[in-house]
């Protein structure tokens, strides 16, 4: 017997809901025939919420059975198991990724070949870059958190608003191999001093917070991936130094 489902879904001329087009695409990918209805008006869509006694749309029935919204159909269908509130590392990971494949695309175009000197310098340059951005989204939110745990930021709050602005400095300069005499001394600074914190607050205090390394709206727990990227760029620093041409 096929499956079915009853969707209700605001679909007006100025305003396609978002969530009912992925909710009926869910549906469809899981096997269902999507009855879809379409509520065209303010007025319609407010009788509807009335009527069910629901606070939103788009809403899914099934078997005569009210599953909800696109929210809670994904659970229904065992997707979002884990708790938005549990700590992940997949935003960091997805930097990282992005930033060595730029890294090694960009070689293979310049050099010829994948994985050179270049490579690796590229991909910190290019993480870093894409880490100061993700901060740079909400400086607000993310130097709030990163006063909680930065041993400087704690004693002098203008260097939580800066970091960002430094890092991406750094990071913009030390891809091009610019001005190494100002991204040199800020990514061994900014580094070191990261590198201090985060080993102090995780390693010696043992508290468990949430990193800003992402900016202030991910969970990314704080630990031995922050402690990395602060290594990197003091890896990078001396590196650079030890090394001002190729």
């Amino acid at each position: 017997m096929a499956k079915t489902a009853k969707l209700y879904r605001m679909v007006m001329d100025k305003h396609v809901c978002p969530y009912g087009v992925k909710s009926k695409w869910l549906l469809e990918r899981e096997g269902y025939a999507v009855e879809d209805n379409h509520l065209t008006t303010r007025k319609e869509t407010d009788a509807f919420k009335a009527e069910h006694g629901v606070a939103t749309t788009p809403q899914t029935f099934i078997e005569n059975e009210r599953i909800g919204g696109y929210t809670d159909l994904r659970k229904r269908f065992g997707y979002d198991k884990n708790s938005e509130s549990e700590p992940s590392y997949r935003p960091v990971i997805a930097v990282f990724a992005v930033g060595a494949a730029l890294a090694v695309a960009l070689s293979q175009f310049v050099f010829d070949a994948p994985f050179t000197i270049r490579t690796a310098e590229w991909f910190v340059a290019f993480s870093m870059a894409m880490l100061a951005m993700l901060k740079l989204q909400d400086v607000e939110q993310f130097s709030t958190m990163f006063v909680g745990y930065d041993l400087l930021g704690q004693r002098w709050v203008p260097y939580a608003y800066a970091y960002p602005f430094l890092e991406a400095t750094a990071a913009i300069l030390m891809a091009g191999r610019l001005l190494p005499w100002l991204s040199i001394p800020i990514a061994f600074v900014i580094g070191s001093i990261g590198a201090a914190s985060v080993f102090y607050v995780v390693y010696i205090q043992k508290r468990s917070i949430k990193c800003a390394c992402v900016g202030g709206s991910a969970n990314v727990p704080l630990g031995f991936v922050s402690l990395s990227e602060n290594l990197a760029m003091i890896g990078m620093a001396i590196w650079m130094l030890l090394r001002p041409t190729l």
